[in-house]
């Protein structure tokens, strides 16, 4: 069920909510939190959508804040607010309320979302794109136990891990953090198995994804080795290596859903490790609603002591690269077998130049001795 409301007010929603549950019959409310998204007009269907699948195993009242862009100062000047009101079966299972705000009302977002929130439930603001650097001081962040961002959508992502580093306060978390973690799980279970020392560890993935580099931080600062960043074509994520007194650990997933876990003295091993969705990384995060100290404690390590990212080498490109230098060994090689042969084929040449210039003269003073003694 779905209801329309027109330069509307808070009252007037709440109003609309409670009729709509009434209509459809189930006047109870049953919901464990508040989602708050803000987004765009552009995002705001994958967003809702993602929403409604998380709801499944979380029922929520689910409020999307859109902003909305005036053109002209009088539109500006002026606030505004839609709404639409969704109950039932258009709502996943719990309510949905899309908020559009114009003109000044954009500025008090959070004016217009406080009396919706549902009473004695804890509240979660997920921004899809456009985070604020500092998503505790923002006026809806500040509303929240939980802030959900998603630095995958950032103009620079590592830049902006830096900045979310500094500007870090419980209760923030970020999507990119939440999608490693199969990847944690399967590389903590590998080293539970093998009790050995870690010496260095090699993190590949595509570039300006910033779960590569949450996971090398994670890694540097858990086990306190220096951790090497490798670039590949993807997709995301691809391989982490570690070289460990038991022998090398590796963890390789080159199509993005099947990894090879190989270890020392035990036969390789398919891992599911396949890219999830966004509802899924959504409903991981809303299971919990503490503070996340491991995330913390990853972020605030540092991205720029990973130091520079590396292009990767496959096997065949390495083994490519060693052959087209023993060529070039060859060719020194020879080149200086040559040299050395035509400084020989000189030397002698020279010297037996010399020699039938000697046996001339020689000649030449015997028929002198000849000629003389047949005068006399």
């Amino acid at each position: 069920m779905k209801i329309d409301l027109t330069e509307t007010t808070a009252s007037k929603v709440n109003k609309a909510l409670v009729q709509g549950r009434r209509t459809i019959g189930t006047p109870a409310i049953g919901m464990v939190l508040t989602l708050v998204i803000v987004t765009d007009e552009e995002n705001a269907y994958d967003a809702l959508k993602a929403a409604n699948e998380a709801s499944r195993e979380h029922p929520s009242r689910t409020l999307v804040v859109i902003k909305r862009v005036s053109r002209s100062p009088r539109d500006r000047a002026k606030a505004r607010l839609d709404a639409e009101v969704r109950v039932g079966a258009d709502a996943g299972t719990g309510e949905t309320v899309v908020l559009r705000l114009y003109g000044e009302a954009i500025n008090h977002a959070q004016s217009v979302v406080l009396p919706l929130l549902l009473p004695d439930a804890p509240v979660v603001v997920w921004w899809p794109v456009n985070a604020p650097v500092d998503a505790a001081r923002d006026p809806l962040g500040a509303l929240a136990q939980r802030r959900v961002t998603d630095m995958y959508t950032a103009e620079n992502p590592i830049r902006e891990l830096a900045e979310r580093a500094d500007a870090y306060s419980p209760g923030d978390t970020d999507l990119s953090w939440t999608r490693i973690t199969p990847w944690r799980s399967m590389l903590a279970a590998a080293l539970d198995q093998l009790p050995c020392k870690v010496a260095e560890v090699e993190v590949e993935g595509e570039e300006f994804n910033p779960s590569v580099e949450l996971l090398g931080m994670w890694l540097a600062d858990r086990l306190g080795v220096p951790v090497r960043r490798l670039l590949s074509a993807g997709p995301g994520l691809t391989a982490v290596r570690m070289e460990t007194d038991c022998g090398p650990i590796a963890l390789d997933r080159a199509d993005g859903s099947l990894a090879t876990l190989s270890m020392q003295g035990q036969p390789d091993r398919n891992v599911a490790l396949k890219r999830r969705e966004t509802a899924e990384l959504l409903a991981e995060e809303l299971r919990r609603l503490d503070p996340d100290d491991t995330y913390a404690s990853a972020l605030k390590y540092g991205v720029d002591r990973l130091g520079e990212p590396q292009r990767a080498q496959t096997p065949l490109a390495a083994k490519a690269a060693a052959s087209s230098d023993e060529p070039a060994d060859a060719d020194a090689a020879d080149a200086a077998e040559a040299s050395d042969t035509a400084e020989t084929t000189s030397d002698a040449s020279g010297a037996k130049a010399k020699a039938p210039a000697k046996k001339s003269a020689s000649k030449k003073a015997a028929s002198k001795a000849d000629a003389k003694a047949a005068s006399e």
